[in-house]
């Protein structure tokens, strides 16, 4: 059994500069090498892997053969990862991250949240990213526990010492419930009725804001660590809750929930800032990416 060589990448790129080209002196007129060169580094790349990769007889123009094919998808691969690599070494060159860590409160609206990643990935393409949602506090903690270089968080963060804000948006919060819950089908809410049903609340992953309630009015309450699952129990009827307009206009198109006429409680405006340690300002490529937010959320 024989073993193929290794070939070289000059080599490799000789072959896809006759392959795109068409011939061999339009590939040396592109690489700006003779011809002589061309067809020498040709045949020693067909040497190394020990095939034929053009059909040279009866043709003005080289040809692919059977093995030439299955190598041209190989060699692409190839080059294609070399430019990788050397985009990622410019970058951190010109002082580019290598891989961002970000976390985002699960208030922020996921459509927006989408078109800013996506924008991401388009303008930093060999930037990778490590993406984690989280609930009140655990978003600032991954930034003081440096597991997030940047994040979207809600009001904690200002609190915290040691923490840079930027504000870049505000999202309403809406006491809703099942259509058929008690609260929605009174025709007036009096002041004080939330207290006397189970209240769903979204409780925080971190020790940040142990002890601490946000917008509870009733004792009664239901403590869930996942929006989706709040989310859920809202539509089953279990109880009433705050949720972000974003996540539920659907269901109130729908009918699946309805908006209650809480006079003590009509809506919430839930802050949200991206942040980051003062000791570690962002990079370009996070910087571009708290810039991206602030402007996408003004846009909406």
């Amino acid at each position: 059994m024989s073993t193929p060589g290794t070939p070289t990448f000059d080599q490799l790129r000789v072959f896809l500069a006759v392959v795109e080209t068409g011939s061999f002196a339009a590939a040396g007129r592109k690489l700006n090498r003779a011809v002589s060169v061309i067809s020498y580094g040709i045949a020693n790349l067909e040497a190394q892997l020990g095939l034929s990769l053009f059909d040279r007889e009866g043709t003005r123009k080289p040809q692919l053969t059977v093995a030439g094919q299955a190598v041209l998808a190989e060699a692409r691969g190839v080059a294609q990862g070399i430019d990788n690599l050397r985009a990622k070494v410019k970058g951190l060159l010109d002082g580019l991250e290598a891989e961002i860590c970000l976390a985002v409160d699960v208030m922020f609206p996921s459509a927006a949240l989408g078109a800013v990643l996506r924008a991401f990935a388009r303008e930093y393409p060999t930037v990778a990213l490590r993406l984690s949602i989280e609930a009140l506090g655990a978003v600032t903690a991954q930034v003081l526990d440096r597991k997030a270089v940047i994040a979207i968080s809600g009001p904690l963060a200002s609190e915290m010492p040691g923490i840079d804000c930027r504000s870049i948006a505000s999202v309403e919060l809406l006491p809703v419930a099942a259509p058929d819950h008690p609260l929605a089908r009174l025709e007036t809410i009096p002041p004080g009725a939330g207290k006397d049903h189970v209240q769903l609340v979204l409780t925080d992953r971190s020790p940040l804001t142990k002890g601490r309630d946000f917008s509870v009015m009733s004792p009664r309450t239901w403590r869930l660590a996942d929006l989706g699952a709040k989310h859920q129990l809202l539509r089953e009827g279990v109880g009433w809750g705050n949720m972000p307009l974003p996540m539920i206009e659907g269901d109130l198109m729908a009918g699946t929930l309805v908006r209650l006429a809480m006079p003590d409680q009509p809506s919430l405006a839930y802050p949200l800032a991206a942040v980051w340690r003062r000791d570690t300002p962002p990079g370009p490529a996070a910087s571009w990416l708290v810039e991206r937010f602030a402007t996408s959320c003004a846009e909406t």
